[in-house]
């Protein structure tokens, strides 16, 4: 078997059940289940039924499901003769998959199955799935695309592995005091994780620091790395089961651990904490996500995490593959390797030196095998976000790397002059190293020239992509860069999230639509029938009931779940624009005030998202949302006619919660600058209307759902280029917008601080004299724009119609979709749909 774990790895053995091998939900009923659940109860969590905690039941049941999953999973990986004649091997810091029991069950067919089973024994499935945690791998899009094209290549049968490291506490977890961010660590894992496989047999030894020899071997000189570190990466595997169960991919994590535990000298001289100094320095590697960058120890353990996880994944698929095809030559005829952005761009020198200085490659022989074998993709536009790396610092950790990275760079520069006649501004553009900024290796031109296939992820961002922060690159290689428009999984975010819609649409147009999304397409035509918009509204009501009972929990804010439900859940960044939000809010909140006699439509305003631990503004903007809320929730004067809610923690688990409650979906970054967005495609698949700039997915949004169904406003990505280059005035903005100039007076005045007047006054200040993010030019736009919401959301007939149209015309956005593409136009894979 290739190294996928046996059902009793990780706990003590079980009675054996009968499983019909290669189909995971084959004739099982709700009797059986319940009693492989009463099974696991007993022999794995050690409890009774009658002592048995929800979280106890959740475990139980994650077994008997987890088992069924290793029943496809023993079949795809035992059998020799089934090994694909092509693997992709998919590299992402992140991978946000939430919690796990609906998903297994969803894509197994056996959510009612459990549900009954369950019952039979007192239990609600749906009390004991709120005791999984959200597993802590991840923070925001780009870790959620990660997980949702796990669960796509599952599905289309696309073989692959996932790599990325388990962290032991992810990011953080968020909380609020008095209105502030605050980070604290996430124990997800604290009582353990039923759907994982420990591999300690399976360690990769990753080196750091030291220095690097040359060595004479027949007339030829070899370099050879002598780490003065060295790090054991250990597997975890996570099967990933894909839609009804056909197919079951492997998502292996890292954990890094000490080659010596304790020294025990120093243990035995009294020096405990000595003892354990260097354990513990080697084991943070994998401790949390993202940890601040903002100090040189910070910037170095964030460069060890990403060559930590790339090189032991490296090592770990070329392991299968010599097992399997003995030669590295035919390396890109049976791997692909997708770099999801520039955190793992390091393992491009990494196989460069695998094939030198281990297999003795010509440097010819490698490269070519080495840029046929990656492909990367771009998620940003914005140049900060584009990782680079001190020179020294990477010469200090990684010393062969950076040797490689020069050789590499000075051959591209050397072929850029033969292949363009290039002068030297195209030359310091195309540069791995930039020499501006106290020389930085630039892993975004790394990855480019190292991959034969670099994509874009939404037609936008990679016509974007070409003429801005690879123009130069792309003149010099001009057929890698392509798009593949970014999807979701589909049935996650409808059927698992919203399953009151998705019965409704079931009974409309078929079951079909689970299988193909393309099918919603059928629901276009009954978009004006009233009986369907009727049930659609009951629908959608219930979720916002429920959506407000979780806002009243959390928040002590009772909301009116008839009101307009305006919701902007994503990270918090300048880019995406919550203050521009947060604006329109207290614009709003400022005319109720002055004209209490209009008929004022109910509305809730619903922001989640976390800032990054460092960033100031982020973290602001932040305390401005919660300061606004506390305004405004308590003043009477608005009669419950507004109300804002900050839901702090936002994770996939909440997201579940608040989509399908959702009427209006906030798209409303800085166009030019969101690379596609994913949150826009499930609200618009829930039936919330957007309202967004022509930014990213947006685009291809309105394409799909038309004009009349979709809220646009502001700048075009070509105007925001123009407006930066001759400048813009935010002072100007503000004094020709008498409602956002009331706005930003109220704010600076401390009207929302009031213990804190001047709390603002810089934050504001500094708007009107660096508004990068054209907040001040797209107000009055985005205001106007709101008032359309308005005048749509009374009228109920239209506003169900193109909800429904939102719906049915976004199927194409399918994560399905998006793989195929990469398996046809990047990977050279084909897939297995039976």
């Amino acid at each position: 078997m290739d190294d996928v774990a046996s059902p009793a790895t990780n706990e003590i053995a079980r009675p054996k059940r009968e499983a019909a091998a290669g189909a995971p939900e084959g004739g099982v009923d709700a009797a059986k289940l319940r009693k492989e659940i009463l099974a696991e109860l007993t022999y794995s969590v050690g409890r009774s039924p009658e002592t048995a905690s929800p979280r106890d039941w959740f475990v139980a049941t994650a077994y008997a499901v987890r088992d069924r999953i290793v029943d496809r999973w023993v079949v795809d990986h035992a059998s020799k003769d089934k090994k694909p004649e092509k693997r992709v091997y998919y590299l992402s810091l992140e991978f946000l998959i939430g919690r796990l029991l609906f998903d297994a069950l969803n894509n197994l067919n056996l959510t009612e199955t459990a549900r009954e089973a369950l019952e039979g024994l007192g239990v609600d499935l749906d009390v004991i799935r709120t005791a999984e945690p959200d597993a802590a791998l991840g923070n925001g899009g780009l870790g959620r695309l990660a997980a949702c094209f796990m669960d796509s290549m599952a599905s289309i049968g696309v073989p692959a592995f996932g790599y990325g490291i388990r962290y032991d506490h992810g990011l953080f977890r968020q909380g609020m005091r008095d209105g502030w961010q605050q980070e604290y660590p996430e124990d997800w894992l604290s009582f353990g994780n039923p759907w994982e496989f420990a591999h300690p047999e399976i360690d990769y030894p990753i080196g750091f620091g030291g220095y690097v020899e040359q060595v004479y071997e027949q007339g030829a000189v070899r370099h050879v790395w002598r780490p003065g570190e060295v790090v054991e990466a250990v597997a975890f595997d996570i099967p990933v089961v894909g839609w009804r169960g056909r197919h079951v991919n492997t998502l292996r994590l890292w954990s890094a651990r000490a080659a010596d535990p304790l020294k025990l000298d120093a243990f035995n001289r009294g020096d405990y904490i000595g003892a354990l100094a260097d354990r513990v320095r080697v084991e943070s590697i994998s401790k949390v996500l993202y940890p601040s960058d903002e100090t040189p120890n910070g910037q170095e353990l964030r460069l060890r995490q990403e060559f930590f996880f790339a090189s032991a994944s490296l090592q770990d698929l070329i392991r299968r593959h010599l097992e399997e095809h003995g030669d590295l030559r035919s390396l890109p005829d049976h791997v692909a390797i997708q770099l999801n952005d520039t955190h793992p761009a390091i393992a491009v020198p990494e196989l460069m030196r695998i094939l030198l200085d281990l297999h003795g490659f010509e440097w010819a022989d490698a490269w070519k095998v080495t840029v046929a074998t990656f492909s990367y993709t771009n998620h940003t536009l914005l140049p900060e976000a584009l990782e680079s790396w001190p020179v020294p610092l990477i010469e200090r950790l990684l010393p062969r790397h950076m040797q490689i990275i020069y050789l590499i760079n000075a051959l591209e520069l050397e072929a850029a002059k033969k292949k363009r006649a290039a002068d030297d501004a195209v030359l310091a553009s195309i540069s791995l190293i930039d020499e501006n900024n106290g020389r930085r290796v630039r892993m975004g031109q790394l990855a480019f020239v190292g991959s034969h296939k670099i994509n874009g992820v939404s037609a936008l961002h990679t016509e974007l992509m070409k003429q801005t922060v690879f123009r130069d690159l792309h003149a010099l290689h001009p057929t890698r860069i392509v798009n593949k428009t970014n999807g979701i999984t589909f049935r996650r975010w409808l059927s698992q999230a919203n399953p009151g819609l998705t019965s409704i649409l079931i009974e409309a147009i078929g079951p079909e639509l689970l299988d193909d999304p393309n099918e919603l397409m059928k629901l276009l035509p009954m978009a004006g029938d009233s009986a369907l918009q009727e049930k659609i509204a009951e629908s959608k009501r219930a979720n916002k009931v429920a959506l407000a009972k979780i806002i009243s929990d959390r928040l002590d804010v009772h909301v009116d779940p008839d009101a307009l439900f305006d919701v902007q859940i994503k990270r918090i960044h300048e880019y995406k624009r919550q203050l521009l939000n947060i604006l329109e809010t207290v614009a709003i909140y400022n005319a109720m005030r002055a004209q209490p006699m209009r008929a004022w439509m109910p509305r809730v305003k619903i922001f989640a998202g976390k800032a990054a631990a460092s960033y100031h503004q982020a973290k602001l903007t932040i305390k401005l949302a919660n300061d606004v809320a506390r305004v405004v929730n308590q003043d009477p004067t608005v009669r419950g006619l507004l109300k804002v809610a900050f839901l702090p923690n936002y994770n996939v688990s909440l997201a579940e919660a608040i989509i399908p409650a959702a009427d209006l979906s906030e798209q409303i970054s800085t166009a030019g600058m969101e690379a596609s967005g994913t949150g826009n495609m499930k609200l618009a698949l829930n039936g919330a209307l957007t309202i967004g700039t022509l930014d990213g997915a947006n685009v291809e949004i309105k394409e799909r759902v038309g004009d009349d169904n979709i809220f646009i406003f502001g700048l075009t990505a070509q105007e925001v280029e123009a407006r930066k280059r001759r400048g813009h005035d935010a002072h100007a903005a503000v004094e020709n917008s008498a409602v956002l100039r009331e706005v930003l007076d109220a704010i600076r005045n401390g009207v929302f601080s009031p213990g804190d007047p001047a709390r603002y006054r810089g934050f504001i200040d500094g708007l009107l004299e660096h508004d990068t993010f054209l907040v001040t030019a797209d107000f009055d736009a985005y205001f106007a724009a709101q008032r359309r919401v308005y005048k749509l959301w009374r009228d109920r007939d239209a506003w169900m119609r193109s909800s429904i149209a939102n719906t049915a015309q976004v199927g194409w956005f399918s994560s399905d979709r998006t793989i195929g593409e990469y398996a046809e136009d990047i990977w050279n894979v084909r897939p297995s749909l039976g």
